[in-house]
This record gives C-alpha cells, sequence and structure tokens, in this order.
C-alpha cells in the first residue's frame, strides 16, 4: 500500500485502520526498532497527535499490528488449501503459505512471533484462528489416544524453524528457490508425518 493509498483510506474515515497499515509498511521497511507513533501519523498523512485517539501509546499500536499480522498470516496459511483434499497435500500447503508468509513479511513475522507482542493482545482470537488452521490440517496425522499437540508442535517448529533459517541467509545467498534444495528435502520429512507420533 502506498501513502497515497493510505491517506485515501483515512478521507474514507478509516483513520484507524490506516495508521494499521502505515505501521505494516514502517515496519517492513525498518524493523520493529523504526516503528513510531509520528512517523505513522505522517505515513497517514495526518497530525503527529493523531495516533492518540485511538491507540494508547506505541505499545497499543503495536498490538493493533500484531493483530493485523495474524489476520495476514491466516490467510496466507488459507490460501493453498481451497481445492485440497489429500491430508499430504494440505500439510504441504499451509508450510509453504508459511514460508510464503515469512519471506514477503519478515517484520509481521517478527512482530508476531518474535516480540512478545502476541502475549499482550488480549483475547487473540486471530492467533488462535491462525493456529487452529495448523491443528485442522495435522488432525488426520494423530494417531488414536495421542496428545494432538505433539503432531502440530513437530510441524510448527519445522516450518517455523526452516523459514528463520531462510531468512538469515543460512541455505547461501541468493537463496534457493523455494521449490528446490533445502525445502523440499525438510518437506520430505512430512511424508512421515503419520509415524511419527507412533
Amino acid at each position: 500500500m502506498t501513502k497515497t493509498d493510505t491517506k485515501k483510506k483515512h478521507h474514507h474515515g478509516n483513520l484507524k485502520e490506516a495508521l494499521v497499515l502505515a505501521g505494516i509498511e514502517l515496519l517492513e521497511e525498518s524493523g520493529i526498532d523504526g516503528l513510531t507513533l509520528r512517523k505513522c501519523a505522517a505515513r497517514a498523512g495526518v497530525s503527529h497527535a493523531a495516533p492518540a485517539h485511538h491507540f494508547d501509546g506505541l505499545a497499543g499500536l503495536k498490538i493493533a499490528i500484531a493483530q493485523e499480522g495474524f489476520r495476514i498470516f491466516s490467510r496466507y496459511l488459507e490460501d493453498g488449501l481451497t481445492g485440497l483434499v489429500d491430508p499430504q497435500d494440505r500439510l504441504r500447503s499451509i508450510c509453504q503459505g508459511y514460508l510464503a508468509f515469512g519471506l514477503q513479511h519478515p517484520g509481521l513475522l517478527n512482530v508476531i512471533f518474535g516480540t512478545g507482542l502476541s502475549a499482550l493482545v488480549p483475547d487473540n482470537q486471530e492467533g488462535s484462528y491462525a493456529y487452529n488452521i495448523l491443528r485442522g490440517v495435522c488432525a488426520p496425522f494423530v494417531p488414536e489416544g495421542q496428545n494432538p499437540q505433539i503432531i502440530e508442535i513437530q510441524v510448527w517448529s519445522l516450518i517455523h524453524g526452516f523459514t528463520l533459517l531462510y531468512l538469515a541467509g543460512e541455505f547461501g545467498y541468493p537463496p534457493p528457490a523455494i521449490a528446490d534444495g533445502p525445502f523440499e528435502q525438510v518437506m520430505t520429512l512430512l511424508d512421515r508425518i503419520g509415524t511419527l507420533g507412533n
């Protein structure tokens, strides 16, 4: 979203949304340390005092950004699932969506998983919704009588760890294409997911 687009949203009365989107832009450009209320206001084209009407200081803005981050994250997880029936295909799809989110929104990934902000989100329905996508896709692989979190955490750890390593450049520079090399090798571990809990 451009600065012009953000201003347009403000003129339509969506100032809070415009400030959150401006904050996301700043976050992606310069990280959590570059995020300030004054910069958000400037990016949204409003006075520096405007954010005070919608957020309880910078912490409130960050929490709102985390909530929006979870909503965006959920869309990435869900997008590839449409029309997929095979459980293995669905599992690979959410892993691909997870990695795509991390590559396109590294700042948001850090906010929702790396800064502790998600723990501050009151009644984090967005975070719960995202986790329930993972839970639903993992359900066919949970052995009878086993705690489903065992499989869920294995899958989550696998793709989250891979995403962080990929972003850190641990697989070389430039990094390999997503469909090639380490990602495909790691994804082959998912082919054994049905036996991991046995």
